[in-house]
């Protein structure tokens, strides 16, 4: 919802696969993101006929849809005995500004069909919700604690019940029309086969207080209504039924546009957004990067309020890389300040004006934040990003770029990251535009100069560009280690306009075909370096220094996971890059090349979390859908170019 409160269910009704599924996790607080707080995570259902039982599962489901206003639908075709059954829809619904969910079951009329059970014969149908109380990165284990605490806390009513461990939470549940049985049972050690695939705990126990009863005819709803909070009222929904486009045909354009408005969440008096699904907050890199398709799909007031919440938050030129609730501490990047320059921009473009850079963000104009930002980061930025006076170019410090991994440190990437200088050269012509003083485009000139003099990489089969000057903090460019490994970081060179000889630009594109795989680009090509990119932990060598390639994200974090997450694992958000960078290249005779390429995201999309992309993909075939079921910088970037491209 606008809260970052989320449901994330599978297609085989009341299924887990992991901690992160449920039909309700809250944001408990009501002004900015949190992390996310599980208490209603699945719901089991049976139907009674004439004393014979059927569970709602895969046994009897017939099909699983999601319509384009965010309903969830699930429809079955229950055996009620005698050779007969009833249709019976599940929808699922999420209160759009309140920690709430409906869960509504109609029988569906017989339609005069024999085989069905006549309407006016009542079947009995029985749900029993499975609750806990937990942060949603644990787990529960009920000897810890709960199964002798939440029993207590449970207030049965005649319709439903409230569950309240503890001061600041509650958990209310009703059945309209329905009744409750207090009735507590336990299940124990429920499987979450993914969590354990990521080589995390892969169980936990889930509390059951009871269950639900309410008979329904041909044609009649049990809406089943839970809220998480402290106020006693559960939200009242919509009194309109209609599900809208439950069997819609979009384009990946109208998807893609659909989706992003479901990661822009309020934060204060403005708005942010969401990283991704189910376990990101909002972070500086992704949020500008999202900026970018959020401005492209006309979404201009949201995207001047996320601009400015992180342009207030500027410090001696320094953004927030991750925000925890309202703690902004987290400034170890060197992109967000960066992208921050190209947002601004382009949300300038679509407005028609520069009135933008006089809006207030904490007492100073933007074009004051943006100004004094640049100074910063010349002059040297609290957090350790520096300019090489020598070359014009930007030193930034281990783990300061989207690739951040460190545990271990698989991409360290200290010294000069290619997308970094080409962010740079970018925002030194913006500010050129907005600016008078001569400065920023003599720098934008140095700058352009020394990527085409330091980046350029010969080899005996491709000619691309260095992904990073290897250095440490005070070693200039000019003395740093060229780091040979191909990753697709290079693309954003000429889609940001710092590398623009044609006939590079070509041979740019021809290395990084190697990269591309359906509907994402690998992180890094597989292929030796000529510069040893070892990985350890604890001492322990865990990859080929010289064959550094991993094209499987899968296992335990430290040891699998991470090593192979910036080294071979393909990535959704910078895939786009590749179809803008053919056509700028190319001009229009590679459109239709490139709409193509990005029209091999619809099996992406069609898969997974369905009609969102996913954070990443593996790198080596089958290319499995991996890590945050639904990032947000993957449906924006994937929106604005193909939104660009085919209009």
């Amino acid at each position: 919802n606008r809260h970052g409160a989320l449901a994330q269910v599978r297609i085989g009704w009341a299924e887990l696969c992991s901690k992160y599924d449920g039909l309700l996790s809250a944001n408990l607080d009501p002004e900015v993101p949190v992390d996310r707080h599980t208490m209603f995570t699945r719901c089991r259902a049976w139907v009674v006929c004439r004393d014979y039982s059927n569970e709602l599962s895969l046994h009897c489901q017939k099909r699983f849809t999601v319509a384009t206003d965010g309903t969830v639908v699930w429809n079955f075709a229950v055996p009620v005995g005698e050779g007969q059954l009833i249709p019976l829809e599940a929808t699922l619904q999420m209160h759009p500004d309140t920690n709430a969910i409906r869960l509504a079951f109609t029988r569906l009329a017989d339609g005069y069909d024999p085989e069905h059970l006549p309407d006016e014969k009542p079947v009995t149908l029985i749900l029993r919700p499975d609750i806990e109380d937990r942060c949603n990165h644990g787990v529960t284990k009920a000897f810890t604690g709960p199964e002798v605490q939440w029993s207590k806390a449970i207030q049965p009513q005649k319709d439903g019940f409230t569950f309240t461990p503890a001061a600041d939470r509650k958990l209310d549940m009703t059945l309209k029309d329905g009744e409750f049985r207090l009735e507590p049972e336990w299940c124990y050690m429920t499987k979450h086969p993914i969590d354990q695939a990521r080589g995390i705990d892969g169980s936990s126990d889930l509390f059951s207080p009871g269950y639900f009863k309410i008979d329904l005819s041909g044609g009649e709803t049990a809406e089943l209504v839970s809220g998480i909070g402290v106020s006693p009222r559960i939200p009242v929904f919509s009194k309109n039924t209609y599900i809208q486009g439950l069997t819609p045909k979009l384009s990946i354009e109208e998807a893609m546009g659909s989706a992003m408005k479901q990661f822009i969440v309020k934060r204060d008096a403005f708005q942010t957004v969401i990283a991704g699904y189910p376990w990101f907050l909002d972070w500086g890199r992704d949020t500008l990067i999202c900026l970018r398709g959020i401005i492209a799909s006309g979404l201009l007031e949201e995207s001047r309020n996320i601009l400015l919440q992180f342009a207030k938050f500027e410090r001696n030129g320094t953004i927030p890389n991750m925000i925890r609730g309202n703690d902004d501490n987290n400034r170890e990047t060197s992109d967000a300040p960066l992208w921050l320059f190209v947002a601004c921009d382009e949300l300038m473009e679509a407005q028609g004006n520069r009135k933008l850079l006089k809006a207030d963000c904490g007492g100073r104009t933007l074009k004051e934040v943006l100004v004094s930002l640049a100074t910063d980061l010349i002059n040297g930025s609290e957090n350790g990003i520096a300019l090489d006076g020598n070359s014009g170019l930007i030193f930034s410090p281990q783990h300061f770029t989207w690739m951040d991994t460190n545990y271990p440190a698989g991409t360290p990437r200290e010294g000069y990251p290619i997308e970094i200088q080409a962010l740079w050269h970018y925002a030194l012509n913006m500010l050129a535009k907005i600016d008078k003083s001569p400065k920023w485009s003599k720098l934008a000139t140095q700058v352009k100069a020394s990527i085409l003099e330091l980046f350029v990489i010969e080899a005996e089969d491709f000619t691309y560009l260095a992904d990073c000057l290897a250095a440490s903090a005070g070693t200039a460019a000019h003395d740093a280690e060229v780091d040979d490994a191909l990753r697709s970081n290079q693309l954003l060179a000429i889609t940001l306009g710092a590398v623009t000889d044609p006939g590079l630009c070509k041979k740019i594109l021809e290395a990084c075909e190697q990269l591309l795989i359906p509907g994402a680009i690998r992180s890094l090509a597989d292929r030796p370096v000529r510069r040893p990119a070892p990985i350890h932990n604890d001492g322990q060598l865990l990859n080929d220094p010289d064959n550094p390639y991993w094209g499987h994200y899968t296992g335990d974090e430290d040891t699998r996971r991470k090593p192979a997450y910036h080294n071979g694992t393909a990535w959704t958000w910078p895939f786009p890059s590749y179809a803008e960078a053919l056509v700028m290249v190319h001009g229009d005779k590679a459109r239709d090349t490139a709409l193509a390429l990005l029209g091999s995201a619809s099996d992406v999309i069609n898969h997974g979390c369905l009609r969102q992309v996913p954070e990443v993909i593996d790198g080596g075939t089958p290319h499995a859908q991996r890590g945050c079921g639904a990032q947000a910088w993957g449906v924006t970037e994937l929106y604005r170019v193909v939104r660009c491209l085919g209009h």
